[in-house]
């Protein structure tokens, strides 16, 4: 799928490497949106990938003194998710963020990668347009600041150009008399694309609006501020009847499509329902309801460093080395391959399965650097110098997992191919919480599907479990 994988250890040798391609690399980050692309040859003009995961510091979420949220280029959806400055301070991005994929996936894609990608059905833009977001953009010919409503061209086109980096993502946090929220619609409650969402954030002057931001995504070919809606509150009670009208305003401000996910009328028709929802909930003060105070990440207790001590290049012919259940392995040859392929074709490890090679059925799930993510997403060179861990290497030679064990008891099987990555969910998910509750296991597990049965027995294997820990 590529030529060339890089795993600089400093910002300045990527932005270098990316100036030698001639438009030909790409960075890697959580690549979950590019490993699709590359391998539905989307992306055939790319013949380089520059892995910027392994650059200590980017991964940062901090408060300057004037009052602005920074994001660095390698924080993640789950960083957001469990971050308490952005609860308080940036709830609608928080939420956005929390409700991206499942576990798995908020534990690799980034905020910066979801901006990158320019959908206007991406999560996270949509909240950052209404908190007023820029970028900073940065190549080996310097920086350049763009605020975010600047950034996009139309579907999956943004003003970047293929010599720069996004370096930082910044926006004001929000004062004590700013209240906002975020609503998605999907087809299902995780791991769903938007059919819409909308972002709301609200300054008051005591009971009256002073300033409105409304936005809306997967209504126009990028995120769409509600104008006329914004501006029709401004100075008014936050009465039933003003917030009807502002919802009919940002209803008729979408110009959404007909597609797979939902007709234009439907999704006109939502606009006006979720901002409505919105509004209601940031006066009633019920906006945060619905979304845990410590949502389930799946990162365990002690998360490992991904840090490399030296930059390191590998071609398809150049040898990965990594630590797999404790062992030490070296392959050659592999270097244009996923991290499953990886860990099955190379190395001999069966257990994690192939199942959608798209991120969506949470069969392949493995632990790297102790964090669950699905490997089918995962080039295989950020396997160099990692520890990854397999079902295989949860049991030892004299007792299976307790997980393992619940699974066996409960009958928590039945064909049995989307058990390993089950099994990896639940025992990360015991690691980090010895006694989850129902609600924190069925989050552990939004990630993985079973085509064959319901999941009570799954779930109840899992806190039988915990309770055997």
């Amino acid at each position: 799928m590529w030529n060339d994988y890089y795993s600089p250890v400093s910002l300045q040798k990527a932005l270098e490497i990316l100036a030698e391609s001639g438009g030909a690399a790409r960075i890697v980050a959580g690549a979950t949106d590019l490993m699709l692309e590359l391998e539905r040859g989307v992306r055939a003009d790319v013949h380089t990938l520059v892995d910027i995961t392994r650059i200590p510091g980017l991964d940062k979420i901090t408060l300057d003194d004037a009052g602005d949220i920074h994001l660095g280029p390698l924080v993640t959806h789950n960083h957001c998710a469990e971050s308490s400055l952005l609860r308080e301070r940036a709830y609608p991005l928080m939420r956005a963020a929390w409700q991206v994929g499942a576990p798995q996936i908020r534990n690799r894609g980034t905020v910066a990668g979801n901006l990158i990608t320019a959908s206007p059905a991406n999560d996270t833009i949509t909240p950052l347009m209404a908190l007023h977001a820029r970028v900073t953009l940065a190549s080996t010919r310097g920086e350049r600041v763009i605020p975010l409503r600047e950034f996009y061209t139309g579907v999956r086109k943004t003003v970047m150009q293929p010599d720069e980096i996004l370096v930082d993502i910044a926006f004001p946090a929000l004062a004590p008399n700013q209240r906002g929220t975020f609503l998605k619609l999907g087809q299902r409650r995780a791991q769903a694309i938007s059919v819409v969402n909308v972002a709301v954030v609200l300054t008051m002057e005591g009971e009256t609006v002073a300033d409105a931001a409304i936005t809306m995504g997967a209504v126009a070919p990028t995120i769409r501020h509600a104008a006329e809606a914004e501006s029709f509150l401004k100075g008014k009670p936050l009465q039933d009847e003003i917030l009807e009208r502002a919802a009919t305003l940002a209803m008729e401000a979408s110009s959404p499509i007909d597609d797979i996910r939902g007709s234009a009328a439907y999704r006109r028709e939502m606009v006006r329902v979720l901002t409505l929802r919105a509004l209601k909930s940031l006066r009633d003060g019920t906006e945060k309801e619905g979304v845990p105070i410590a949502p389930v990440l799946l990162w365990g207790s002690a998360p490992k460093s991904a840090a490399l001590e030296e930059d390191a290049h590998h071609g398809a012919e150049d040898v990965i080395r990594t630590t797999i259940n404790g062992k030490e392995y070296t392959f050659k040859g592999a270097g244009d391959k996923t991290l499953l392929q990886l860990i099955r074709d190379e190395a001999g490890l069966t257990g994690p399965k192939e199942g959608c090679g798209e991120g969506e059925c949470g069969a392949c799930t493995v632990y790297l650097d102790g964090k669950a993510v699905m490997s089918c997403l995962v080039p295989a060179p950020r396997a160099h110098g990692a520890e990854i861990v397999t079902i295989e290497g949860l049991a030892n030679r004299e007792k299976l997992h307790p997980v393992q064990e619940a699974f066996v008891h409960d009958g928590a099987v039945q064909c049995g191919y989307c058990t390993p990555g089950f099994i990896m969910s639940a025992a990360k998910l015991l690691e980090e919480r010895p006694e989850p509750t129902r609600d924190e296991i069925r989050q552990a597990i939004t990630g993985n599907l079973c085509r064959c049965t319901g999941y009570t027995k799954i779930v109840q294997a899992i806190e039988d479990a915990s309770k055997e820990k």
